[in-house]
């Protein structure tokens, strides 16, 4: 079993050094979907708050930039690149992110924040329709680079951007 970065030999939480790491380029994808009734889906073009699935891409890009102030030991970063896609589907929203780097460590947590806040902003500006909206299946689909070397999630369809 690997060991966990996170933490020191002590078995504290700690900060994970990435000084002498390489810059190199790294990409992560993540998903998220918003389960809506198909009653209140169909309001969504008219919410008088503004459209939410562009409020929502806006707060994923917003949020990804904002991670390491989310997530205590994450790094900051100076990504290249973010992008959140939330498309109407009959049973929901689906909700995909991107996130890329040139740096010396992944963007993981950059794409799940994304995902994750894009999907709370879509509750929020649905909330007043349905209280029962559920936030479902927030996952990494992707990565590339860095030492652990790629991964693309087994038996789940990457959802195009």
């Amino acid at each position: 079993m690997k060991k966990l970065s996170h933490y020191d030999k002590k078995g504290r939480a700690s900060m994970v050094d990435v000084s002498a790491k390489p810059e190199t380029k790294r990409t992560a994808s993540a998903h998220a979907f918003v389960r809506i009734k198909k009653s209140v889906l169909k309001k969504l073009p008219a919410n008088p708050k503004g459209n939410p699935l562009e409020v929502a891409r806006f707060a994923g890009i917003t949020a990804a930039k904002k991670t390491s102030e989310l997530v205590p030991m994450c790094h900051p970063l100076m990504l290249s690149h973010v992008d959140v896609m939330c498309n109407i589907e009959s049973k929901g929203v689906r909700i995909t992110s991107t996130a890329s780097i040139l740096g010396p460590t992944g963007v993981e947590m950059e794409a799940l924040t994304a995902a994750a806040v894009a999907a709370l902003t879509v509750y929020d500006m649905t909330k007043a329709l349905d209280k029962g909206i559920e936030i479902q299946d927030l996952y990494l689909l992707s990565k590339t680079g860095g030492k652990s070397g790629d991964f693309k999630r087994a038996g789940r369809k990457l959802h195009k951007q």
